[in-house]
Protein backbone atom coordinates (compact mmCIF):
# COMPACT_ATOMS: atom_id res chain seq x y z
CA UNK A 1 0.00 0.00 0.00
CA UNK A 2 1.58 3.40 -1.01
CA UNK A 3 1.66 6.52 0.87
CA UNK A 4 -0.19 8.15 -1.56
CA UNK A 5 -3.28 5.55 -1.65
CA UNK A 6 -3.37 6.18 2.29
CA UNK A 7 -3.98 10.02 1.57
CA UNK A 8 -6.52 9.02 -1.11
CA UNK A 9 -8.47 7.11 1.22
CA UNK A 10 -8.11 9.64 3.94
CA UNK A 11 -9.30 12.41 1.43
CA UNK A 12 -12.26 10.23 0.61
CA UNK A 13 -13.03 9.27 4.10
CA UNK A 14 -13.74 13.24 4.69
CA UNK A 15 -15.58 14.04 1.71
CA UNK A 16 -17.78 11.23 1.99
CA UNK A 17 -18.47 11.52 6.02
CA UNK A 18 -18.28 15.24 6.57
CA UNK A 19 -15.27 14.80 9.12
CA UNK A 20 -13.59 18.11 8.24
CA UNK A 21 -12.83 18.56 12.10
CA UNK A 22 -10.24 15.93 11.74
CA UNK A 23 -8.46 18.06 8.87
CA UNK A 24 -6.05 20.65 11.74
CA UNK A 25 -5.67 17.39 13.72
CA UNK A 26 -3.88 15.53 11.16
CA UNK A 27 -1.93 18.29 9.54
CA UNK A 28 -0.67 19.14 13.42
CA UNK A 29 0.45 15.30 13.40
CA UNK A 30 2.09 15.73 10.65
CA UNK A 31 3.81 18.80 11.01
CA UNK A 32 4.89 17.46 14.58
CA UNK A 33 6.16 14.61 13.39
CA UNK A 34 8.31 16.62 10.47
CA UNK A 35 9.48 19.15 12.81
CA UNK A 36 10.79 15.58 15.07
CA UNK A 37 11.97 13.52 11.85
CA UNK A 38 14.12 16.59 10.62
CA UNK A 39 15.90 17.57 14.15
CA UNK A 40 16.74 14.33 15.14
CA UNK A 41 20.34 14.27 14.06
CA UNK A 42 20.67 18.11 13.94
CA UNK A 43 22.71 20.40 16.37
CA UNK A 44 19.52 22.23 17.08
CA UNK A 45 17.51 19.35 18.52
CA UNK A 46 18.44 20.50 22.55
CA UNK A 47 16.26 23.68 21.51
CA UNK A 48 13.75 22.10 20.42
CA UNK A 49 13.42 19.79 22.89
CA UNK A 50 13.06 22.63 25.38
CA UNK A 51 10.44 23.81 23.79
CA UNK A 52 8.38 20.59 24.72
Amino acid sequence: MSKLSIIAEFWQFLRVRKKWWLTPIFLFLILLSALIYLTEGSAIAPFIYTLF
